[in-house]
């Protein structure tokens, strides 16, 4: 019962951030939109946050401002903390691992 519950709540979360998503990829030039980490895992608690990984087009021009301003974009429309991660600034080992469990949307 509790992995039905559990994967309910990631396919509902996968809707939500793929709705979001579509709204905002082309104002925030965004090439790929990836979950990872604890609700990718089912490991989530009340007080996980949500890890996306982001990849935007090469033409995209993004300040830290406008960062900031998507990170709690996404973090407001989905009512949880938003731990916004750009793919290419992964390190080496952990890179690996988020690469390994990322669920492109």
């Amino acid at each position: 019962m509790t992995l039905t519950v559990k994967k309910n709540k990631l396919d509902i979360l996968k809707e939500n951030i793929k709705k979001i998503k579509l709204e905002i990829e082309e104002e925030y030039q965004i090439d790929e939109l990836g979950l990872f980490g604890s609700y990718v895992r089912g490991e989530e608690t009340e007080n996980s946050d949500i890890d996306l990984l982001v990849t935007f087009k090469p033409e995209a021009r993004f300040g830290l401002a406008k960062y900031g301003k998507l990170q709690n974009l996404f973090s407001d429309r989905l009512g949880k903390k938003v731990d916004l991660v750009m793919k290419k600034g992964l390190k080496p080992h952990i890179g690996k691992q988020i690469l390994s469990e990322v669920i492109y949307l």
